[in-house]
């Protein structure tokens, strides 16, 4: 099964924006940000519109313009951001149907579909109280701990397969 990392790559964006913001007052552009994340600038673009229409994040046109956070990092859970995302892709709703009709079958995914709503209810009560500031400041003090590490990027993505 393919893993979905949208949200984390996204969480990853939005810090660096933040953290390129608070060093230099200026937005990230969507080629920075394709850079940060080894995709497109056009990857970018397509979801941070989805990020700008929930409010998350602001965009400015022209020379010097790109991406901003559009509220405090402790305004901003992860639950938002995820639901920004479409809210899918971590925990699956139900296991696939492989054989029709088998009732072996039947009874095993009745018993995994709760357990996902169960977990996914869970998960969702997690990400919803985490925030932005929660992330930065973890990433302030990894910082600390290795202060010879570039704040603007600290390191290289290997490229996803895609």
């Amino acid at each position: 099964m393919k893993r979905d990392s949208r949200l984390s790559n996204i969480l990853h964006a939005l810090l660096h924006m933040a953290d390129h913001e608070a060093r230099t007052g200026e937005p990230m552009t969507s080629d920075q940000l394709a850079l940060c994340l080894s995709t497109n600038p056009v990857v970018v673009r397509r979801t941070m519109a989805g990020l700008r229409e929930q409010g998350l994040v602001s965009s400015e046109k022209g020379h010097g313009g790109g991406w901003r956070l559009a509220r405090p990092l402790d305004q901003v859970t992860l639950g938002q951001v995820h639901d920004a995302l479409g809210g899918t892709g971590l925990i699956p709703d139900a296991p696939p149907v492989e054989a029709e009709g088998c009732l072996v079958e039947a009874a095993v995914n009745d018993a995994l579909s709760d357990t996902y709503a169960q977990a996914r209810a869970l998960l969702e009560a997690r990400l919803n109280a985490i925030t932005l500031a929660d992330l930065a400041a973890d990433f302030s003090r990894r910082m600390a701990l290795h202060p010879k590490r570039d704040t603007a990027h600290a390191h290289r993505r290997r490229p996803h397969a895609s």
